[in-house]
């Protein structure tokens, strides 16, 4: 892994250049009057692990009305929920 600094002007002009160096495995730095403001790293997704079947066996109920139109009241008041 490099790490490349470079100055704001520079980071404007090139950042397409430079997120590619990111996605390749680099570190950039961006300094302003050489001195470092922000560090460009790659960010590492990781996709939420999923359980399957927790709802298994009709666990979940659906009141008969939850399509219903709401009360006047509910849309006139200020009070948050």
């Amino acid at each position: 892994m490099a790490i490349k600094t470079v100055n704001i002007h520079e980071a404007k002009t090139q950042l397409s250049a430079l997120l590619a160096a990111v996605q390749a495995g680099d570190e950039v730095i961006i300094a302003k009057a050489n001195k470092p403001v922000a560090r460009l790293v790659l960010i590492e997704a990781k996709p939420k692990q999923r359980t399957f079947g927790l709802h298994k066996d009709n666990m979940i109920y659906i009141s008969d009305d939850f399509d219903a139109p709401l009360e006047d009241a509910f849309w006139l008041s200020n009070d948050p929920l």
